[in-house]
Order: C-alpha cells, then structure tokens, then sequence
C-alpha cells in the first residue's frame, strides 16, 4: 500500500480561528494516537487571519478512513463543524521520502 497524503485549508467564520485552533488541537491528539497516522500538523496562514491549513500523512487511505470512524474524532468534527464558514483548496498527495515519515518505500 501506498502513503496516503493530504493537504487542506480550513477558512473559520471571522474571529473564530483560534477556536478553530483549539478543537484542532484537541484533533492533532486524537490522530495521533491512531493507527496509520505518521505525521498531522496544525498551520496558520500569516497572510489570512481566518484560514487554517492542515498537513496529514497515513501509511494509507485505509488508515485515514478508519481515523474518521471512532466517536471521539467524530465529536471533535461536530464541535468544530459551526465554526468553520468553508473548506478551501485541498490537495491529495501521495508521500514517498522525508524526515517525519517511519519508513521508506
């Protein structure tokens, strides 16, 4: 199986990003502790003061998929669900080599 990568941006309804951030952050805890999870980081734009990005790597799409299913992560996306006003650009990759990562192919 290949690495499943992903790349996105996260626009908060205004004023609301550093809530945004907490819920986030709670979210960077949870994954992390999932099975497939090899690298998620939180961003903040410094040219838009509203948009998050979010970088993930998964050893691969299974493993993400499934990070979506447990209830704790669902009720994280439901907190986080109002004060989101869109989703931006977001970008599928496909990880190969890099500090971060467990492993090479």
């Amino acid at each position: 199986m290949a690495r499943f990568g992903l790349f996105g941006s996260i626009v908060a309804h205004p004023g609301q990003r550093n809530v945004l951030l907490r819920e986030l952050t709670t979210a960077a805890g949870q994954v992390a502790q999932l099975p497939g999870c090899e690298v998620w980081i939180v961003n903040t734009s410094p040219d838009d003061p509203d948009r998050v990005w979010v970088y993930e790597v998964w050893r691969s799409r299974e493993d993400h998929a499934a990070s979506l299913t447990g209830d704790e992560v669902k009720a994280t996306i439901e907190r986080a669900r109002p004060l989101i006003a869109s989703f931006g650009e977001r970008t599928t990759l496909d990880p190969i080599v890099g500090k971060g990562l467990t492993d090479t192919p």
